[in-house]
């Protein structure tokens, strides 16, 4: 499951950079030609449900890659501007304050993360906690990988 899901999470945005125009769109050629299976095709194009794709999340990943997807970019937005420029000293209280002031990365929509919340069952609260945990778990990881 790890490994799907994380291949899932490496792919859901493969189409976005050269056509931003049709994102969730242009990635099932793209994945169907490098022999992706459907179900994998039916998780990356979901997390753009309601945006730039009709297919609904149906599985719990599937709808954590929607509410998150918008979340994480919220998060690292707020975490850039932090004096540290990281989520690790981040508390919910501070991610709480910027998703409530719409003005702040006006281009992730608030909406979506919280349909995202309300499609998993969960309290905005509990999704802002948990993704912020995440994310401040893997920051070190990922900034000796990927040099950031």
């Amino acid at each position: 499951e790890a490994d799907y899901w994380g291949t899932v999470g490496l792919l859901h945005d493969i189409d976005f950079e050269l056509y931003p125009e049709q994102h969730c769109v242009k990635c099932v050629e793209l994945l169907q030609k490098g022999g992706v299976p459907e179900d994998m095709i039916h998780a990356i194009v979901s997390h753009g449900y309601g945006i730039c794709a009709d297919v609904a999340p149906e599985r719990e990943m599937e709808k954590v890659l929607f509410a998150c997807d918008e979340l994480t970019g919220l998060i690292w937005a707020a975490a850039l501007m932090r004096p540290s420029k990281s989520t690790k000293d981040m508390e919910l209280k501070s991610l709480k304050k910027k998703f409530k002031d719409t003005r702040f990365a006006a281009g992730c929509s608030r909406e979506t993360i919280q349909q995202g919340a309300q499609m998993l069952g969960w309290e905005l609260d509990y999704l802002l906690e948990e993704t912020l945990k995440a994310m401040q778990q893997s920051e070190d990881v990922l900034n000796a990988e990927f040099g950031a």
